[in-house]
């Protein structure tokens, strides 16, 4: 794939991290065990497919209703982890349109996605308005369009859709209860390209600044792609405290450091 300017050389960080940083000033976290104040919470973080993704698998214990987060490259293997822990897929959440988080062609390889799951489970694909004409294709009359601050139940939880444009017109984050589902929009220590089609970084620094970095420190972070030397999560806290791009105090800072200026 060879080497772009932003210093990209893997094919994992050709769609969703553009920029490569250092790990070592993260501790490792365990929040993903964090699960004790909220019983019925049901979380599983997979690693999946060529790009370091993340699927997640969040849903109740108690009604048994699961959700899965961006779907793509090991549909059977998704399928089987929710029947083994007889969880029933309702819903599919796509944190944007990008194939290597909702299947289809990319790179010269042909992705699993929704439209392979869709022929395993009875579920409603939850994407952005922006960019459900995307995903029709895939998914046909099953697409819930959703916008910024609208709200989904899953069995006794509830889950908030965070618009958060950047990356894509229509990226968004989820956030159930104290964690957030941050897509392509927010690594650890990084945030998503914005030198794509559709990307846009003024966009990127309205996201981190004012919507994501607005929320309580305590907030668990679980990004898209395991770009962090298996850190499997992070924190609103240390991202505010260690994540250079955003602590970028103007738009003129932040393209600066994504070296558009």
């Amino acid at each position: 794939m060879g080497v772009d300017r932003f210093g990209n050389a893997s094919i994992a960080c050709s769609v969703g991290c553009v920029y490569a940083m250092t790990q070592r000033r993260y501790r490792r976290n365990d929040a993903m065990d964090a699960m004790s104040m909220h019983p019925t919470l049901y979380l599983k973080q997979v690693e999946v497919g060529q790009m370091a993704n993340y699927v997640y698998l969040i849903g109740s214990t108690k009604t048994r209703e699961v959700a899965v987060v961006d779907p793509a490259w090991e549909i059977d293997r998704i399928v089987e982890l929710a029947q083994a822990d007889e969880m029933r897929i309702t819903h599919i959440l796509a944190t944007h349109a990008h194939p290597d988080h909702v299947g289809g062609e990319l790179f010269g390889l042909q992705i699993q996605g929704i439209a392979e799951l869709l022929e395993r489970v009875d579920a409603k694909v939850v994407v952005h308005r922006a960019e459900a004409g995307h995903l029709t294709p895939l998914a046909g009359s099953n697409i819930m369009r959703v916008d910024h601050g609208d709200t989904l139940n899953l069995g006794d939880l509830t889950m908030t859709m965070l618009h958060t444009p950047g990356h894509t017109p229509g990226s968004q984050c989820f956030l159930v209860q104290d964690r957030l589902f941050s897509g392509d929009t927010l690594f650890i220590g990084a945030c998503g390209r914005v030198d794509l089609p559709g990307s846009s970084p003024d966009q990127m620094y309205d996201s981190l600044t004012n919507r994501l970095m607005k929320l309580d420190d305590k907030t668990v972070v679980l990004p898209g792609h395991n770009y962090a030397a298996g850190r499997t999560s992070s924190s609103i806290g240390e991202e505010r405290t260690r994540n250079p791009y955003v602590q970028c105090r103007s738009l003129a800072e932040f393209l600066r450091t994504v070296g558009y200026a």
